[in-house]
């Protein structure tokens, strides 16, 4: 029996403003063949399919033609709700479209009863929000906390298992001990308590986990497969894709991380804005989704646009001055019986962190005093009432 985990697709999600749907449809791409080369029976998706409980259009389309493909190629599809997803609105027509091959398991009532591929029992084991009554009561605990409902969830997995083979996995969307975050997870932190102990998985062959965007190996059966594409810049480094998994008779057999297609590469580039924007070290930054952090002490003029120029794809800027930093006093201080040309002097100080205008800066701001001097005496002259607006220099 060969299974495809997966899980965080977060379909409809944007990275700091670029849509991510080109690249998840280029996973989708790599995983239907992924199933045809290795003639896997089974593709589980361990929570968040969607980035929010109304996802846009697109994200739904998306779905129902992955999960189209991925059946004519062969596989049965498992889907799991996660925290992003709506349980109802996935869970629509489950039962209809599990004669098709696709499972959904969006709903505390379904806990125990699992998805038989062959002679395979899958446990698709939703997202349970602790503090929702609905769970709790249906589960039969008082404690509300992911370890007091995954483990009571658990229990009826146990007391299926018991009656079968070896041959059994569990799918789950929690935050295990000893996982490890990344930046783009939504915290799940329920009464300052949001890890679960991986022993709560005991029993089965595997557990496929899901909510944690970095693959990682927690247990020596329980596993995350990680998000098949980047969604945070704390994540550059890491290599994406899925976990093929083998199982026979005698129960977990072997586990191999296929990496999935790279839409385009992250950089971090730090450094002087002039630095930046010469260094050679940077040339593969060109064509990557890149964060810049700008280490000058004084913040320079126009950093973005002239960054965009090298780095069309700069989706996040940051500072973070050092050195020397010329010390700005509070705003109020500066323009008590000030001048009207040195209180705006002191407004580009302040924008530039302590850098001061220069001569031709202070001819333009003088210039432009003048002009709307001008415009107010004139005003006058045509009956317009003088009046000083509050804030007003």
């Amino acid at each position: 029996m060969k299974l495809i985990h997966t899980s965080d697709w977060h379909l409809g999600r944007s990275f700091h403003g670029a849509g991510l749907l080109p690249a998840q449809a280029e996973y989708v791409d790599h995983l239907v063949e992924t199933v045809r080369s290795e003639g896997v029976d089974a593709v589980l998706v361990s929570g968040d399919v969607y980035d929010r409980a109304l996802p846009p259009p697109d994200a739904v389309e998306l779905l129902s033609e992955s999960v189209t493909r991925l059946i004519d190629a062969g596989a049965q599809v498992v889907l799991s709700s996660g925290n992003h997803d709506s349980a109802i609105r996935l869970g629509f027509a489950a039962d209809l479209l599990s004669r098709a091959g696709l499972h959904i398991r969006s709903d505390v009532s379904t806990v125990g009863t699992p998805v038989l591929v062959g002679d395979t029992a899958i446990h698709a084991i939703p997202y349970l929000e602790p503090t929702a009554t609905t769970v709790t009561d249906a589960l039969g605990v008082t404690e509300r906390s992911h370890t007091a409902v995954l483990g009571a969830a658990m229990d009826r997995v146990r007391a299926d298992l018991a009656g079968r083979g070896p041959r059994s996995v569990v799918m789950a969307h929690c935050f295990a001990s000893g996982g490890a975050a990344s930046d783009s997870e939504r915290d799940i932190t329920t009464g300052g308590v949001a890890m679960v102990p991986a022993s709560t998985f005991d029993g089965a062959a595997y557990t496929a986990l899901g909510h944690l965007h970095r693959p990682q190996q927690i247990g020596e059966t329980v596993r995350y497969s990680g998000s098949p594409v980047a969604m945070s810049f704390g994540e550059a480094g890491q290599t994406k894709g899925s976990l093929l998994v083998e199982i026979d008779e005698r129960g977990l057999t072997t586990v191999e991380h296929v990496a999935a297609p790279v839409h385009r590469e992250l950089a971090l580039v730090r450094g002087h804005l002039d630095e930046v924007l010469t260094d050679a070290r940077h040339t593969a930054a060109e064509q990557a989704w890149v964060q810049v952090t700008l280490t000058d002490p004084v913040r320079p003029v126009g950093a973005y646009d002239r960054l965009r120029r090298r780095f069309p794809h700069l989706l996040q800027l940051c500072f973070e001055p050092t050195g020397e930093v010329v010390p700005v006093r509070s705003y109020a201080a500066r323009v008590r019986q000030r001048e009207p040309l040195d209180v705006c002097c002191d407004f580009v100080s302040d924008v530039r962190r302590g850098a001061i205008a220069d001569e031709s800066e202070r001819r333009l701001l003088g210039d432009a005093l003048e002009a709307g001097r001008r415009d107010r005496d004139r005003a006058e002259e045509h009956g317009a009432p003088r009046r000083r607006r509050r804030g007003a220099a």
